[in-house]
């Protein structure tokens, strides 16, 4: 990797304080700097990571507005995705995202067309497509080892009702973020969803649905592929159905299968013809990081062991390395992010578009176009 030095700002402190420490051991890294609105957390991190004081902001706007800040990093709510997006491209600044991009396909057509005029990277910091379940299976596809792929199969179903969850996210709609269930289906299959059918299923209660105007428990999707004749289903459930969290996919070919844990650490299985099946350790990802950062995928390396994202989902699969190497990679090599603006739009519409459909009753919904 080139020499080319950069400074990132990572906006949100809940989760996003986990990026701190890998961003500072990254080679191409000149300086890291933190937004948090809450003082006393942002002198806390500051004491701790040993932060340059000019590079701690209270305020969003103040970090647009800085010439030596290459690169801003959001993992703040949701509903902040896509105004501050939008800030940071039109401020020519590289723009990391968490997941959604955004939470209507005007904001993501709108993130799509900002990219396109900064000619900055973007990248939507999605843990689904780096977890070492996922990447795993990805090698199998790549190598062939799954054959023709038939069908793909995803879910996230999380109970969001425990403490710690910010209040907007009390009866969000199932598939309103739906990319943790969606975006591995369709980055297995090298391929973006063109349309959905959506059914919702049983009943939120009454306190819940009347938040979102969103009655459904759970909505489960089927996805129409560009270019593939296999289908896509995904299911998620957020409120009102009790099971451990799972996020998770499933692929079927015509030589071998792959199929997720019933239960964390039960231990994956690999379906290699008749009748045989064998359960699987997924081998750690390290070795496809550079060596200042690897360590950082064992669960270990979480800062906050304790935090409500963490307690569900097993420290996101090792992904946050993933997700460092890839960004920065982009700024420096002077490419598209390899889950760039357009895809991106693809991954987030498949969710918002199956939303739709489910409270359409069904109906088959075109997924918009982004083609950069």
């Amino acid at each position: 990797m080139e020499e080319k030095k950069i400074t990132v700002v990572i906006v949100g402190m809940g989760f996003g304080k986990e990026f701190i420490a890998i961003y500072q051991a990254h080679p191409n890294i000149k300086a890291v700097g933190i937004c948090t609105r809450n003082e006393n957390t942002l002198n806390e991190l500051k004491n701790k990571f040993n932060l340059d004081d000019d590079l701690c902001f209270t305020n969003f706007d103040d970090v647009t507005k800085r010439d030596d800040v290459d690169a801003i990093h959001i993992v703040t709510p949701v509903p902040e995705h896509a105004r501050m997006t939008l800030a940071s491209l039109n401020a020519n600044k590289h723009t990391a995202c968490t997941i959604p991009m955004a939470m209507t396909v005007e904001d993501c057509k709108a993130i799509v067309e900002a990219k396109r005029k900064a000619n900055k990277v973007y990248m939507m910091m999605e843990t689904a497509l780096y977890t070492r379940e996922f990447l795993y299976g990805l090698k199998l596809a790549e190598t062939g080892e799954l054959g023709r792929i038939q069908f793909v199969r995803g879910s996230h179903i999380q109970d969001m009702s425990m403490e710690g969850w910010a209040e907007y996210w009390k009866g969000f709609p199932p598939m309103l973020n739906g990319t943790h269930a969606i975006s591995p289906l369709l980055r297995i299959n090298n391929t973006k969803a063109e349309s959905v059918v959506c059914h919702g299923s049983g009943k939120l209660s009454e306190d819940l649905a009347k938040r979102y105007n969103a009655p459904y428990a759970v909505e489960t999707a089927t996805f129409k592929l560009k270019n593939s004749d296999v289908v896509a289903e995904a299911t998620r459930s957020l409120f009102d159905v009790v099971r451990q969290y799972r996020e998770s996919y499933d692929v079927y070919g015509d030589k071998m299968s792959f199929e997720w844990e019933q239960l964390q650490d039960e231990n994956h299985v690999i379906f290699d013809g008749g009748e045989n099946a064998e359960r699987i350790d997924v081998p750690d990802t390290d070795e496809l990081l550079i060596e200042p950062i690897k360590h950082f995928t064992k669960r270990e390396k979480i800062d906050d062991p304790n935090h409500v994202s963490f307690l569900q989902g097993a420290g996101h699969g090792g992904s946050h390395p993933h997700l460092v190497q890839e960004f920065v990679a982009a700024i420096v090599e002077g490419r598209n992010s390899a889950v760039d603006a357009d895809v991106a739009a693809n991954y987030t519409c498949a969710g918002i578009c199956a939303h739709e459909s489910a409270m359409k009753g069904g109906v088959r919904v075109e997924i918009p176009d982004f083609e950069l």
